[in-house]
């Protein structure tokens, strides 16, 4: 047998509907972590079934230099559901190539080549998108990166301030902080990142991979901050579990971007896919769907298990769950004992980013295992 790369979990599965996957011994799991968050609209959603295998049907692929009805109606909808005039859009295949096209963008249309990321921040694993991710497990055995990245405490307005200069390209960071531990920001604190690259000519990016398409009770959590960044990116769900990212930038971005491509950006299948999903995610009203059940699932934690973690945290279906002991002792029993499957975001947390299509019941039901595995 070849061998593999990703360490594999002791649970096979074979099928998914809705809110729930099913192994291969036909038990139930209720999924609560949307394999980080890649399926908004719940596993095989008919609508975006139907969509894909429609266009899988009458062609599969076809290069971007080809005008295509899926891919063009993709790029009008993301510039219509983009922040306002941050509406040209780019597509390939994942969350950090979506990164390292803006990263690329802000450099080569400022002509500067500093970039700004924050503390326990992450932007994928690639060279660019790595060399803006914080913490060293990522990088070891992968150096020398590129170079030109500096580091300030998520947060913190002043040294955000003290470190944009003459020389930076762009500031990229989360609105809501996924891998470093579910971290929302200060109040007012996207408000003066914005201010200060204004001011400087640097580019805001605000890496929406895991906060974005309504996970957060908005499409975009920006605008729970009423914040236009010059560079979104967005991935993880967008097309509902099919390899699809995206980047959004404003003119001043795409009309300097420089000479940028990807053999796959943005193929029929999967446009169609996200096309489809960006329609149930807007019909089902998911991101005002999202806050409520979020918002009645923290308020369940802090009442039925205040004693017994530290903290909880996050907004809309983006939960952390910092608890009193390791994390991965939990999310085992959670999954062996109880079906249900979570995530973690660093030894003691707990991350929750599950369909956004669950209910109460769900909830609920979750509850229940978390409660007993704590117990």
């Amino acid at each position: 047998m070849s061998g593999f790369i990703f360490s594999e979990k002791p649970i096979r599965i074979d099928r998914g509907e809705g809110v729930y996957l099913y192994d291969t011994n036909g038990n139930e799991y209720l999924d609560f972590g949307a394999s980080y968050a890649c399926t908004p609209a719940g596993h095989c959603h008919p609508e975006v079934v139907d969509a894909t295998t429609t266009q899988l049907e009458e062609l599969c692929y076809v290069q971007a230099s080809y005008p295509h009805a899926a891919r063009t109606a993709l790029y009008e909808r993301l510039a219509d559901v983009g922040p306002v005039d941050v509406d040209n859009v780019w597509l390939c295949n994942s969350g950090t190539e979506a990164n390292e096209a803006a990263l690329k963008f802000a450099r080569h249309a400022t002509g500067r080549s500093k970039i700004v990321a924050t503390k326990r921040g992450f932007h994928g694993r690639t060279m660019g998108s790595l060399a803006a991710t914080w913490k060293d497990k990522y990088k070891q055995g992968f150096g020398p990166l590129a170079g030109g990245v500096e580091f300030v405490e998520y947060g913190d307005s002043e040294a955000m301030a003290e470190a944009i200069d003459e020389d930076t390209a762009a500031v990229i960071l989360e609105p809501l902080q996924g891998e470093g531990g579910i971290n929302p920001v200060p109040k007012g604190y996207l408000q003066s990142v914005r201010v200060e690259t204004a001011t400087s000519g640097a580019a805001l990016i605000l890496d929406e991979i895991q906060t974005g398409l309504g996970r957060t009770g908005e499409l975009w959590a920006a605008e729970k901050y009423d914040v236009v960044p010059d560079v979104l990116t967005t991935a993880k769900g967008l097309a509902n579990g099919l390899p699809m990212g995206a980047t959004l930038c404003r003119d001043w971005i795409a009309e300097d971007a420089g000479n940028h491509g990807s053999t796959f950006s943005g193929g029929p299948v999967v446009s169609a896919a996200a096309g489809a999903t960006l329609d149930v995610i807007e019909r089902e009203s998911l991101p005002s769907h999202a806050a409520d059940v979020g918002g009645y699932l923290r308020g369940e934690i802090e009442s039925r298990l205040g004693d017994d973690v530290r903290d909880v945290r996050g907004h809309g279906l983006m939960i952390g769950i910092e608890v009193k002991r390791g994390s991965n002792r939990l999310l085992r029993d959670l999954a062996i004992d109880h079906g249900v499957l979570a995530l973690p975001a660093g030894r003691t947390v707990l991350r929750l980013l599950p369909p956004l299509t669950v209910e109460r019941e769900h909830a609920d039901e979750f509850l229940e295992a978390l409660e007993a595995v704590i117990a």
